[in-house]
Formats: structure tokens, sequence, C-alpha cells
């Protein structure tokens, strides 16, 4: 079962209260569901990571963000901080794509494209690339600002909802297979 797996990696509640830097952030994030593996905490954890991943910024942002909703809810904190890297420099165009369009959606705007990143980068410094990038950000506008909050709630929801379903689905097949195993080793 990768619970197994996951929990060899996380460190214990004994070793998380006496860890001094833990100790000095006080007793909410000594939190005992901050650091298990239920379903719950596992789905929220993966929930705050989806909708933390999508908020602007570099993966330090992202990471506090995930933290931080992580203890406010008492959910799984070191998965909420690792799901956050989902949104990469490899998926953060197509994910913003997606944002921008679904901002459209909810809007009711039609037609207008997104401004081309690549065409505002091409030929630009390395120094010029972040001015230049903010300057993309500010002409993508109003659909981008309400289409990433959208897109990270939907994001959260369905990673919630996903992990409870595949959980379960995960128990029953677990516990299937046990009956099944001591149907065939009970005497006859």
């Amino acid at each position: 079962m990768p619970r197994k797996l996951f929990k060899k990696f996380l460190p214990s509640h004994e070793s998380i209260k006496q860890n001094r830097y833990v100790a000095c952030l006080g007793p909410r994030i000594q939190h005992h569901n901050l650091w298990h593996l239920n379903r719950r905490g596992v789905a929220g954890g993966v929930a705050a990571g989806l909708f933390a991943g999508l908020i602007p910024g570099s993966n330090p942002v992202q990471f506090l963000a995930a933290s931080l909703l992580a203890v406010t809810f008492r959910v799984n904190l070191p998965i909420a901080v690792a799901v956050t890297l989902y949104s990469n420099p490899l998926t953060i165009v197509p994910l913003y794509f997606a944002a921008f369009k679904l901002g459209q959606l909810a809007l009711l705007q039609g037609g207008g494209e997104l401004p081309s990143v690549a065409l505002a980068l091409e030929g630009k410094g390395f120094r010029e690339w972040i001015p230049t990038a903010f300057e993309w950000l500010a002409s993508v506008g109003k659909p981008l600002l309400v289409g990433l909050p959208l897109l990270a709630i939907i994001l959260a929801f369905v990673g919630y909802f996903a992990v409870v379903w595949a959980w379960r689905i995960h128990v029953m097949w677990a516990w299937r297979k046990r009956q099944l195993r001591r149907a065939h080793q009970a005497p006859r």
C-alpha cells in the first residue's frame, strides 16, 4: 500500500514535537493531523496544494501558501507542499491558458486570444524577462484575474474528491482481496 511507503519518509509525531525549529513555531504546527496519513488529511493536502500551486509567484510563495492552508484546515502538510510542484515551467503556460479561457467563459467574453508570451520575450536578455513577463500578465487582464482563482478552486475540488474516491476504491479492493484470501485458507 502506498501509505506504508510514504510513512517511511514522514517524520513521527514525537520527532516533530522534539524538533527545535518546529517547536519555535508553536503548537499549531505540531498538530497530529498535519503529519498523519489518512483519507481526509491526504485529500485535503492535495486540495490545498492544487489551490496554492496556481498562486502567481515562485515556489517558496506557493509552499508558504500551501503550508498556511494545511495548518488552517489541519490537513497533511508535506502532501500540500509537495503537490504545489505541479505548476512548474513546463505546465505553467497551459495552466494559465486554461485559466484565461475559463475567465473569458465566466465573464461571458469571447474571441479574445491570449497574447503570446514567447513574442514578448523574443530578443530580450535575461534581465529583461521578468519585467516583460509582468507586462504580459498585465496585458491579459480581467479574464486571467477571474480565471486563476476559479481554476484553483476547481482543481482543489477535483483533487479532493479524486483522492477520496481513489482511497475508497483502494480500501474496498484490499478488503475484497483479504476476504478472498481468508475464504481460500479456511478449512473445509
